[in-house]
This record gives C-alpha cells, structure tokens and sequence, in this order.
C-alpha cells in the first residue's frame, strides 16, 4: 500500500464516514471577525462525535482492515481524544481494542473511554506521555499482533482526519453559483488548523491545495512542545522534549514521518503559542462564544489574532476538541492571568516586630491589589521563613507601581518570575 495521500484518498474516505460522523457546523465569530476585521469562521469539530476530528482518522483505518485483521483486534495510543474516536469505531464495528494513554490524560476522557468503548475496549494507563504511551501499545502489537491504529501518522488516519476539509470547502459555498458556475464564490482565504503529530494539517492541506490552491494554510502549535516547527528547522522529523504539556492533546514529541513532508511541502506557515495565551483564549470562547473547548481546541483561535501578514479575505479556524475536564478551570484561570500580567508572585520575609503585616498592606499594595495567596514557605519555623505571596492587580500596568514600592519598602522582597521552577508549583 502507497504512502502517498492525495485529494481522492480523502474523498474516497469521506464517502466512508458519511454515515459515521456529523457534518459539524461552520459559525462565524463576532468576537474574533470585530477583532480582525474580517469573518472568522470557527469549523466546530468539537460538536462531532465524541468531540473532535480524531473518529474520522480512526474509523477510516480499522474499517478498512480484513477481517483477518479484525480478528487480532486493535491496539492504540493517545491522549484521549483518538482513544475515543477508536473506542466508538470498535463498539461500530464489532472490533476488540486495547488503549494505551499516559498517566497526564485528564480523569474525565479516561471514563469516557471506558464508557465509549464498554467490554470492546481495555484502557491501559503507560508512561507520562503520549510518546512513552505510544511506545508501550507498538511493543504491544508486536507481541499480540494486534494492529497499530496511528493517531497521525498513516495514510489512512490522514485521509480520514483530511475529511474535515471536504466540509469546509462545501460549507464555504454558494450552492446557487455552484451550480452555475462549478467554482466557489467566496473562498477560504486563510486556513489555520492545530498540530500535533500532524495528520490533521497534512490532510486538510492535501485537499486544499487541489481544491483551493490560493487559500493560505497555517499550522498551529504549543510553546511547550513545538515539534514541527523543530523538523522543519532540522530538514525532518526529530524528537524534542516537551516542556510543557497544558496542551496535552497536541504534546507530540516527534511529529511524523508521513505528516511531515506533507506540511513541509504544502503548508505555508507555523505558528507556536504560548500555553498562557491558549488559557485566555479557552475563557474567551467559554465566556463571550460559549464554546467549551480543551486546550487543543483552542490553539487555532488562539493563533487568529497573530496572523501575519494581515489576512485576505474570511479565516476558518478548525476547533477541535471539546473534552475538557472541568476540573482544570482552576488551572485555566490561574494561567491566563499569569499570562495577562494580571497575577505574580513575590517571596516576602516579614521581621519578627509588630506592623509589619500592616505596613505590607497599607504602604505596598495599592488600592486595587487583592492577596489570592499568602502561605509560609517553611511551616515549622515561621519566625525566620519568607512568605510565598499571591497577588492579583486590577490592570497589567498596575505592576510597576507596585515594584516601585516594594523596592522602597524595609521588607525584604524577592519576585518569582513565571518562567521559574517554583512557579510550576502555582499552576
């Protein structure tokens, strides 16, 4: 079987999965088309079934396996969302599967897994990350013979994941003028699509480039684990280590070998963001869209804002997935207004005398600033620890008048960059 996926392997796949997945719908932001001023678009793959893309890459492969290979059953890895999409191809499909996932895969896609799948499905929790999980389900097939289903790196996957193009080019048509005329009359002029291993953005990029040649193609990925823009700097696939997995979902440490002369070739650009925007923005799609995404859904959108040069006609952003654990809001909002210059940290060492405390908050805090921590460093000996000290400020700008003041206060005060070691204890 070719390696080679082309614009008729993602047709042909999409005539496969008419009758499995949902045609997700294309809506326009008003938050995000007043900020670029022009239409943005948001193609919803987390309103598809089980909440992301990822159904359409697996349900293309194990459907197309011999009943021979059926038989031996099917083995994977992932961070949850293609488990998922494995999972409810099994139940489908009658097919026995075992799920490797990293012990980082929130709670809540573990149940889900388990629920989506039923007696089908075995879940298997192995190393920290997608990679260490992925090289325990690949010793796995090896041994039992079960088949390898790839999250991104299989021509199958890729045409199956590439079916989310199909829709958009549809779904970003006038039917009238089609019929007219057979062209598009208001095509996509900037794609911007989440990476991680890379078969999405390969495959939309396979149909794209046949199918509207001129639309710009932009790849999207996290700060904490940028293994794309890596193998396009080293001239191909290399494993990086990742340094900060909040986007659990796009935390790929290598990307593949297939995907990746795909997007070298056909994709114009990289964007990374930082984890901190990606938190933002998840809030802003919560609060003003009421979209509730993961942070792997929100990395395109995320990315909008920072285009350049400035877009050409209207911006479709592919958001995918929805599965997130509602238990990490916390984490979410801490994040973002880390990320905003909102909220810092300072080690403060009050002396052993009477209104120091009050000096603190009479002469150092403005009168806007609110303490969201305040908790000694060394419990057994307050009298000589400093003071791990949280502070939130009405406005970013706020924060240099409160320096000022720290640095011409007695107090001994030291700032914990957000970059540091001990911040990772705070979020």
């Amino acid at each position: 079987m070719s390696d080679v996926v082309d614009a008729g392997d993602i047709a042909a796949a999409a005539e496969r999965l008419s009758s499995v997945v949902t045609t997700t719908p294309l809506h326009e932001s008003s938050r995000l088309s007043a900020a670029l001023g022009r239409p943005v678009w948001l193609k919803r793959e987390d309103q598809q079934v089980s909440r992301s893309y990822k159904l359409r890459g697996a349900f293309t492969l194990i459907s197309s396996l011999t009943t021979s290979e059926r038989a031996l059953g099917v083995v994977c890895a992932s961070a949850g969302n293609h488990a998922l999409g494995v999972a409810y191809s099994c139940q489908l499909l009658g097919v026995r599967a075992r799920v490797f996932l990293p012990t980082t895969t929130p709670r809540q896609k573990r149940q889900q897994i388990q629920a989506t799948g039923g007696e089908l499905v075995e879940t298997v929790v192995a190393g920290h990350t997608y990679d260490e999980a992925s090289a325990s389900a690949r010793a796995d097939s090896s041994a039992t013979g079960a088949i390898y289903v790839h999250p991104f790196d299989d021509r199958r996957t890729i045409a199956g994941q590439g079916t989310v193009a199909v829709e958009i080019t549809g779904q970003m048509t006038d039917p009238v003028a089609v019929e007219i005329t057979g062209q598009m009359t208001d095509p996509v002029g900037t794609l911007v699509v989440p990476v991680g291993g890379g078969g999405l953005l390969a495959g939309v990029a396979t149909w794209f480039r046949a199918h509207s040649p001129s639309t710009r193609l932009v790849g999207v990925e996290p700060a904490g684990a940028p293994s794309m823009t890596a193998a396009l700097a080293s001239g191909g696939p290399v494993r990086i280590v990742s340094t900060d997995r909040f986007v659990e979902g796009a935390t790929v440490e290598r990307v593949g070998d297939l995907t990746y002369p795909i997007v070298r070739d056909l994709v114009d650009d990289i964007i990374v963001v930082h984890e901190g925007a990606v938190a933002t923005e998840m809030l802003d799609l919560y609060q003003v869209d009421g979209i509730i995404t993961e942070p792997a859904g929100a990395l395109a959108t995320t990315a909008a804002r920072l285009l350049d040069p400035t877009p050409v006609g209207p911006v479709v952003c592919v958001v995918s997935g929805g599965n997130n654990d509602v238990s990490r809001y916390a984490e979410t909002i801490e994040r973002s207004l880390v990320h905003e210059g909102l909220r810092h940290y300072f080690l403060v060492t009050f002396p052993q005398e009477p209104g120091a405390l009050r000096h603190f908050l009479d002469e150092v805090l403005g009168a806007g600033d609110d303490i969201v921590l305040f908790e000694y460093v060394k419990k057994s000996n307050k009298d000589t620890g400093p003071a791990l000290v949280g502070i939130e400020l009405e406005q970013a700008s706020d924060l240099d008048g409160l320096l000022v003041r720290m640095e011409t206060s007695p107090l001994s005060i030291e700032r914990v960059p957000p970059d540091s070691p001990l911040s990772l204890f705070l979020t």
